[in-house]
């Protein structure tokens, strides 16, 4: 009985990854997967993001997840406007199976200022790039493989005529738009929308089916709100929804600028509290120093499988380098910086 809970347990883990995206607690370091429009959003000319996912090592085998960003920004015209170019690279390994998603997702995103100071933008931005699923079938079992209660590995399994493919390729499209703006001198904030899979792919391993992967749509808000001259509170939400999977997860960190730069101060230390709605609650630290960043965040798991889980979830952590760069064309005086 407890394999056959463990497998059930299993199977439904890996039913939501065939049809959702992978998601982080760090959403906001994967900008390109959370909104093309978001990318941009930095102090600096360059900015490379990294985050690393480790979830259910408590229960069963590790979903592991990974990814790597890259931003770019370019000034337009007489330095009012500003093209932002990234990639967003991505791994993802879940169940038994193995089964593996890697995506190469390159992105642009046009920056129009709306006002004299530089300081309010209106952004479009626009993803396009291609994702390759597979899976090792030698580590599945069967019902046809079980006779008179006993598993048999060398049975036919029923399914050689029909799961005919262990990998698939398919091309994958999103578009987005953000409004990022300031209010006094110094609170920042940002609303967004974006859709993805425009394309509706197939996704099915079988030949005789097709199962189209679900367009996703995400909402994004998000503030940076000056307390003292060295106390600044940082606040992030991401909405989704794709197909009949929903997600909600917002929260803050309360930041503490130091080098007594006050809160134009580029080195700082961040701890706050998160909530994914129904699934989990999740504290977040984060240290900057200068050009880098790192972030650590664990999922403690609320949701229905806390007994299982005893709410353990999903550890994370994030490195980040941002800077501006030597060059005649850097964005240096082309935009008022948001900091989040």
């Amino acid at each position: 009985m407890k394999k056959l809970w463990k497998c059930a347990l299993l199977a439904l883990c890996s039913v939501p990854a065939m049809g959702q995206d992978i998601h982080l607690s760090q959403f906001a370091e994967t900008p390109i997967l959370r909104n093309p429009a978001l990318i941009g959003l930095f102090k600096g000319d360059v900015r490379v993001q990294g985050v690393y996912r480790n979830q259910w090592n408590s229960v069963t085998i590790p979903y592991q997840t990974g990814t790597l960003s890259g931003e770019m920004k370019f000034p337009v015209g007489q330095h009012n406007d500003h093209l932002t170019a990234g990639m967003q690279l991505s791994y993802d390994k879940a169940g038994a199976s193995n089964l593996q998603s890697v995506q190469m997702l390159p992105a642009l995103n046009y920056h129009k200022s709306l006002s004299e100071d530089k300081s309010s933008f209106l952004s479009v931005g626009f993803m396009a790039g291609f994702v390759q699923r597979q899976f090792d079938p030698t580590h599945l079992t069967f019902n046809n493989q079980y006779t008179g209660g006993r598993f048999d590995p060398a049975a036919p399994t029923g399914e050689e005529g029909r799961l005919a493919k262990v990998g698939y390729g398919y091309f994958d499209v999103g578009a987005g738009v953000s409004y990022n703006g300031v209010f006094g001198e110094a609170t920042y904030y940002y609303i967004g929308a974006a859709y993805y899979h425009f394309n509706r792919p197939n996704v099915s391993f079988y030949n005789d089916s097709k199962v189209t992967l679900d367009p996703k749509m995400s909402v994004n808000m998000g503030i940076t709100i000056p307390v003292s001259e060295r106390v600044k509170v940082v606040a992030h939400y991401n909405q989704v929804h794709q197909g009949a999977y929903t997600e909600f997860i917002g929260g803050g960190m309360i930041g503490y600028g130091l080098m007594d730069q006050g809160l134009e101060s580029d080195r700082g230390m961040y701890g706050g509290l998160f909530y994914r709605w129904n699934d989990a609650v999740v504290p977040m630290a984060r240290l900057d120093m200068g050009a880098y960043e790192i972030g650590i965040s664990y999922d403690v798991n609320v949701s229905r499988l806390r007994t299982a889980s005893q709410h353990m979830g999903g550890f994370e952590v994030s490195m980040v380098f941002k800077n501006f760069m030597n060059r005649m064309n850097s964005t240096l005086n082309s935009v008022t910086c948001p900091s989040f």
